[in-house]
């Protein structure tokens, strides 16, 4: 098997073609068949010679992902995506469609980055059946693409507007194949994506962000937070052992002022565990003066975690002493409750199996 075409950046393809005896300009268009249009087949090139596909054959690979399910949710037109990669293993994407009344419409994509996840995060599922593997980057990419062919056969004129690299895995732990999907999708010849609607979250891993700040800076950056005490963040996210709150900040505080980008920090509210007043005011205080928000996220309920969101009056009263102590803090719009869109909710027996699936949205 070639090298995913759909992971190839247009200086990789030319060298592609010309390797293969073909001139540099069907670099230039099969790269926009397949970044721009999803094609998924040579023969949906339409002013490519069947030539090109057949000197390429052997040098790269244009099989795309295959869509096993999906599932609509009636409420908020959201879709989730399970998706079977060559080898035969199974990501989940999701696409959320949010409507303006003064901006433009959203169609954001939640996309996966490795198959399964190490993190071990008390409140995600997916990290449940551990890491399997990395995605690589036309297996990102390809996320997108999938999507945007499938709806645009209902509405021709539907683009993807965002991406959240917020799905199964660690976005961090795969920087490579992460920063070719950033430049794939933001390539004026692919799908165009501006890097400021572009986000990705981590679960704190202080070298990469730091890379982060130095490689890419115009993406935003999101921080899996979730509790302003080790003690407790060590529970939730055991990533905190290797890199505690003290030494995240620190690299916060140098990724703001490298990029003068902000911060978006989310935070899941656990009844019992990090929701009191006490835990508002102890948050206040850890993002004192820095440039961010913080996004609440009542947790989803994940019968292996046996975790519990709190009332709507505790997160209500969560967000107002944040917002009284001067933090900028939103409660996040939940998409897709009837579907299982959300964080761990989705498990789904395939092959006699138990696939834990994660659409971190």
């Amino acid at each position: 098997m070639g090298l995913s075409l759909r992971g190839l950046r247009l200086e990789e393809l030319q060298d592609v073609c010309v390797a293969a005896g073909l001139p540099k300009f069907r670099a230039g268009q099969v790269f926009e068949w397949v970044q721009a249009k999803g094609a998924g087949a040579w023969d949906e090139m339409k002013n490519v010679p069947a030539s090109v596909g057949e000197a390429l054959a052997g040098a790269v690979d244009l099989t795309s992902l295959e869509a096993l399910k999906t599932q609509v949710s009636r409420t908020d037109g959201t879709r989730k995506y399970l998706f079977r990669l060559g080898d035969g293993q199974t990501v989940e994407t999701v696409l959320m469609l949010y409507e303006r009344k003064v901006a433009r419409d959203r169609a954001t994509v939640c996309v996966s980055t490795q198959v399964g996840c190490a993190m071990g995060c008390a409140f995600c599922a997916t990290g449940l059946g551990g890491l399997v593997r990395n995605l690589e980057a036309g297996e990102i990419v390809g996320q997108v693409l999938e999507i945007m062919r499938q709806v645009r056969q209902e509405d021709p004129e539907f683009r993807v507007t965002n991406v959240v690299f917020m799905g199964m895995g660690e976005p961090l732990q795969n920087y490579g194949s992460l920063l070719a999907a950033i430049s794939l999708l933001n390539n004026p010849k692919g799908q165009n994506i501006g890097m400021r609607r572009m986000t990705v979250s981590t679960c704190g891993i202080v070298p990469r962000i730091l890379d982060l700040a130095r490689d890419n800076p115009q993406v935003t950056l999101a921080i899996s937070l979730h509790s302003a005490r080790d003690e407790v963040r060590d529970r939730l996210v055991p990533m905190n052992r290797h890199y505690p709150l003290q030494e995240l900040m620190d690299a916060c505080r140098k990724y703001i002022e490298i990029t003068n980008r902000r911060i978006t920090f989310e935070y899941a509210l656990v009844k019992g565990v990090n929701s009191s007043p006490q835990d508002a005011r102890d948050l206040a205080r850890l993002t004192e003066g820095l440039l961010c928000n913080i996004n609440l996220i009542p947790v989803n309920a994940v019968r292996e975690t046996g975790l519990e969101r709190p009332t709507e009056a505790e997160n209500a009263e969560f967000a107002r002493i944040l917002t009284e102590a001067g933090v900028e803090v939103s409660l996040r719009e939940e998409k897709g409750s009837d579907i299982d869109a959300a964080c761990g909710q989705l498990r789904k027996r395939q092959g006699g199996e138990f696939l834990v699936l994660n659409g971190k949205v």
